[in-house]
């Protein structure tokens, strides 16, 4: 089972808009935190934005003012809404969750399998 399932990749336009969205599967105790990463070709992977589950958030420089990132506790999901899409902010997108399974077990980092988008005219 995929711990996390992403949806809303795919080609857009220089200046153009995308929704993310994941998903948390399985039963979780609690989700701390929620994020985003990309790793484009030839390239490391890297963060790109984080959410508590109070909703404070966190962004890298390259986004800041273009993507927000959003979250809803009771589906255990993480949205990432970008606009203003660079020909540079093509990659693999992942999402991320750390959180505990059950009440006193382990803190998991767990992975989505990722959602490529491609930024192009």
């Amino acid at each position: 089972q995929v711990p996390l399932v992403e949806n809303g990749g795919g080609l857009v336009q220089p200046g153009g808009s995308l929704r993310l969205s994941c998903t948390a599967s399985g039963i979780w105790f609690s989700i701390n935190v929620m994020g985003w990463y990309r790793q484009a070709a030839g390239k490391e992977r890297e963060m790109v934005a984080s959410i508590t589950s109070d909703g404070s958030t966190n962004y890298a420089d390259f986004v800041k003012g273009r993507f927000t990132a959003t979250r809803d506790n009771a589906k255990n999901a993480v949205y990432l809404q970008m606009h203003s899409l660079k020909p540079e902010d093509t990659a693999v997108y992942y999402c991320n969750a750390n959180g505990r399974r059950t009440w006193g077990g382990s803190y998991v980092d767990v992975w989505g399998q990722g959602t490529l988008i491609h930024v192009s005219s």
